[in-house]
């Protein structure tokens, strides 16, 4: 039998077979994919084919080729990476001024990620209505500095529906990834798209600004037929893996395009004559921001560094 996983509790996966009907499955024996070092060697997206017990348990043993995948370095140890997603057209980015607070470091960390695995990626600003003036300013700011890269920004209140229509416009035929922070509403935006939807929403605490988990597993939901959302488990920090200190500079457009001037091949845009990159971020040409996590990142070839 085929089919695609559309939920990962973490103990089972849940197949939509290409029939419609859904099945809970396992993985059978011990799954690997050639060249790929997991903690989870199946994911949310996946197409896969496989076959019933005598129980009605599905046992998986094959996955299909995949278009595309994205990762992230798991929280704990481990130096294996984790797979978010699989054969996705978009990811969209949900990201909050305040309540709680996205750093532009994680932002630049998952946008980096996206194009090292070339998923297109958006920005979406949640929670308007909850920001006074500065924040206001600074989500005008934000919004100005990720368009003038070339990543869209979109703007949207999940609570009052204000900007809903864009985000559905975007959402429109496409199999899109929603990740954030833990808190920043992505459960709540899903709901804000139909009456049909039911995600589990959270609180923010107030004493440290960030919001608990609610979504505990990563889950694809189906919208007007042929569109697909995919809504995973809240992260704190988005640890990069298995990036080159020479290829980060490729994920940073800017800083890739600038690179093009620098007077040495193999710079690194840290501490060389004659670096088009230094002199840009100098200029104001390239942000401070970005440039900080562009350090962060070929920091990560550091043992344990952002975990």
């Amino acid at each position: 039998m085929q089919g695609q996983v559309i939920r990962n509790t973490g103990s089972y996966y849940q197949v939509k077979a290409t029939s419609g009907e859904v099945y809970d499955c396992k993985i059978k024996g011990n799954f690997r994919i050639k060249g790929i070092k997991s903690t989870n060697p199946v994911a949310v997206g996946d197409y896969v084919r496989f076959e019933l017990t005598n129980e009605g348990i599905g046992l998986i043993n094959t996955i299909e080729d995949r278009k595309n995948y994205i990762v992230r370095k798991p929280s704990n140890l481990s130096k294996q990476l984790h797979i978010i997603a699989a054969n996705l057209d978009q990811a969209l980015l949900i990201v909050t001024i305040n309540h709680p607070v996205t750093s532009t470091t994680f932002i630049d960390r998952f946008l980096a990620t996206c194009e090292a695995y070339r998923v297109p990626a958006t920005l979406v600003i949640n929670k308007t209505d909850c920001y006074d003036e500065d924040e206001k300013e600074y989500m005008d700011a934000l919004c100005n500095l990720y368009e003038s890269i070339g990543y869209k920004c979109l703007t949207l209140s999940a609570l009052t529906k204000e900007g809903i229509e864009e985000v559905k416009e975007a959402l429109r035929g496409k199999v899109t990834l929603l990740s954030g922070n833990s808190g920043v509403g992505k459960s709540s935006i899903i709901n804000a798209l139909s009456e049909n939807f039911k995600a589990k929403t959270g609180e923010i605490s107030e004493s440290h600004n960030t919001g608990m988990h609610t979504t505990t597993f990563s889950e694809m939901y189906e919208w007007e037929g042929n569109s697909y959302i995919i809504d995973t488990p809240g992260i704190k920090g988005f640890g990069t893996i298995d990036f080159q200190k020479e290829e980060v500079g490729h994920f940073f457009p800017e800083i890739f395009k600038a690179s093009a001037e620098c007077k040495f091949n193999n710079c690194t845009h840290t501490h060389e004559p004659g670096c088009a990159v230094l002199a840009a971020v100098e200029e104001h040409l390239i942000s401070q921001s970005r440039y900080n996590s562009y350090i962060s990142i070929i920091g990560d070839a550091d043992e344990s560094k952002y975990r």
